[in-house]
C-alpha cells in the first residue's frame, strides 16, 4: 500500500511540472525527498499502515521547518495539503 501511495504522490507532483510555477516546482522537489524518505523508513521498519506513512511525512516536514523561510514553508504546506487531501 505504501509503495503505491508513494508512487501516486510522486506522479501527482510530476504531473504538474509542465505548468507549475517556480514555487510549485520548488515545493514539489522538496516534498519528493520527504515522501521518499518516509517510504524508506516505513519499509525498513516493516510498517504498512498508510496513515503512519503520512504521519511520518508530516513529522519530517515539521522537523525540517527551520530549513525553509516562512514563505517557503507556506508553499510546501499548501502543496502537501493538496496531495494529502
Amino acid at each position: 500500500m505504501i509503495l503505491e501511495l508513494e508512487e501516486a504522490l510522486l506522479e501527482s507532483i510530476d504531473a504538474t511540472v509542465a505548468t507549475a510555477s517556480d514555487d510549485e516546482l520548488f515545493a514539489g522537489g522538496y516534498l519528493r525527498g520527504h515522501i521518499s524518505l518516509a517510504a524508506a523508513d516505513c519499509e525498513l521498519e516493516g510498517i504498512e499502515d498508510v496513515e503512519i506513512f503520512k504521519q511520518k511525512i508530516q513529522t519530517s516536514l515539521d522537523e525540517a521547518r527551520s530549513e525553509l523561510k516562512p514563505s517557503d514553508q507556506v508553499i510546501v504546506a499548501k502543496m502537501w495539503d493538496r496531495l494529502n487531501g
